[in-house]
């Protein structure tokens, strides 16, 4: 049997951010009946099969009705092989226009499998040289690393202090790269509710970040996965690319948290020009579609199609297609943060962050949190939760855990706060013995 050296493969697949997601599926799967504050994943009691019919009947109705097609014509544009751009990139500009203030030709949107690929066709089409960068807000979502470790793509952290983001590191942290012959690319930052922290940029660092980004000539890739759920209406200030004027911000978005995850639909905007040889040569989404041609052809046209008759049914609004679910997030949110001061009080070793909306809060403990502490967790007091050293480049451990929230009903959260008081509790102790 011909056998393969792991040395020979490509070194990513033995990088342990790449791992990371193996090992908290292992764990979540040898504990079935574990409350998890774990998983980042929608809300999923209003979930129902007949739904997927009714939004592909909907969505070729509109086909027909609206676009001009004919039976044939509508047929196969769900059934066959798609055009590489997508075939919902009209009715995803509306949805930008009337949810994020995002005024963008339909034909600089690409759409993705996830915004997983999307994240990965932008730093794909970025790493022109081994001398080239990535700069992300740290703590940061692993999917981010993972794709940049595949690339071959260093990440270099840049602080996120109490705004949520350290612009004199940024400006520090590209100044030194560039002194060391390296090109920084982009800046990778979830601006809204971010993941792991839930921490949001407020309006004047979002005018800041723009302004520093165009004197640093270094594009942004804004990632916007939970915008939509602010815990309260109305405060969210315009996310990046509604305020850019210069054609700084790569927009990344997913209907995996309001659409459907199995669907797995995501998109990126990408209106930046491109030019050859001093001549227009189209922009950056045309290049993204150029790379996604020769990775996964199209995305699927049925699962287009599911998340293009959502929107249909909802005016192009996710805020009004989600609307059931944005309330079960806003009180679960404030159940979560009602139920840790009943637990742990408001002074004492054991704290944790407000955040305005999202599906993540953090938890500073007086222990250290590895994975060995999430299996104990896990094995002796049925609640799983996210440690967030996975989080940070090169680390093992800190005193930090994400809890999600999204995806439990009311008992379930106060349940696993029971169980996650119990395992604090027991970890300090054994803590304080050690000491």
């Amino acid at each position: 049997m011909a056998e393969l050296a792991l040395t020979q493969l490509h070194p990513s697949l033995d990088d342990p951010v790449l791992l990371s997601m193996n090992l908290l599926n292992d764990i979540a799967s040898d504990h079935p009946r574990a409350v998890s504050f774990a998983a980042g994943r929608p809300y999923e009691n209003f979930f129902r099969v007949e739904q997927l019919h009714d939004y592909l009947g909907t969505f070729v109705a509109h086909l027909t009705d609206v676009v001009g097609l004919t039976d044939e014509q509508a047929r196969r544009t769900v059934f066959q092989y798609g055009r590489t751009k997508g075939i919902i990139h009209d009715l995803v500009a509306r949805y930008l226009e009337i949810d994020e203030g995002i005024a963008v030709d339909p034909d600089a949107i690409v759409v993705t499998v996830g915004s997983q690929e999307a994240v990965f066709l932008t730093l794909r089409s970025l790493r022109a040289s081994p001398q080239d960068v990535v700069l992300a807000v740290a703590p940061t979502y692993f999917g981010l690393t993972g794709a940049a470790r595949l690339l071959d793509m260093p990440v270099l952290d840049v602080g996120d202090a109490e705004g949520g983001l350290d612009l004199g590191d940024l400006e520090r942290r590209v100044t030194a790269a560039r002194a060391q012959g390296r090109r920084p690319r982009a800046l990778y930052l979830v601006p809204d509710f971010s993941n792991p922290t839930g921490v949001s940029l407020d309006l004047a660092t979002r005018i800041a970040l723009l302004d520093l980004a165009a004197y640093l000539d270094l594009l942004i890739i804004e990632d916007n996965p939970y915008g939509v759920f602010q815990a309260d209406p109305g405060t969210r200030p315009p996310n990046l690319k509604a305020l850019d004027t210069r054609h700084q911000v790569v927009h990344v978005g997913s209907f995996a948290k309001t659409g459907l995850p199995g669907a797995r639909v995501g998109f990126v905007v990408a209106d930046q020009p491109v030019v050859r040889g001093g001549r227009p040569a189209g922009t950056l989404a045309d290049r993204l579609s150029l790379i996604k041609s020769n990775v996964t052809l199209n995305t699927s046209p049925v699962a287009q199609a599911v998340i293009g008759g959502k929107l249909l049914r909802h005016g192009c609004s996710m805020i009004a297609a989600n609307k059931r679910e944005i309330e079960v997030y806003r009180a679960n949110l404030r159940r979560m943060l009602a139920g840790l001061t009943a637990r742990f009080g408001d002074s004492g070793p054991v704290t944790w962050n407000t955040p305005s909306g999202g599906f993540f809060v953090v938890l500073t403990v007086p222990f250290t949190v590895d994975d060995d502490a999430l299996r104990r967790s896990a094995r002796e007091h049925g609640v799983l939760w996210t440690p967030m050293h996975h989080f940070h480049h090169g680390m093992t451990s800190s005193h930090q855990i994400r809890l999600s929230f999204s995806l439990l009903d009311d008992a379930s959260v106060d349940e696993g706060l029971d169980r996650l008081a119990a395992f604090v509790t027991a970890e300090s102790r054994a803590a304080g013995s050690a000491a």
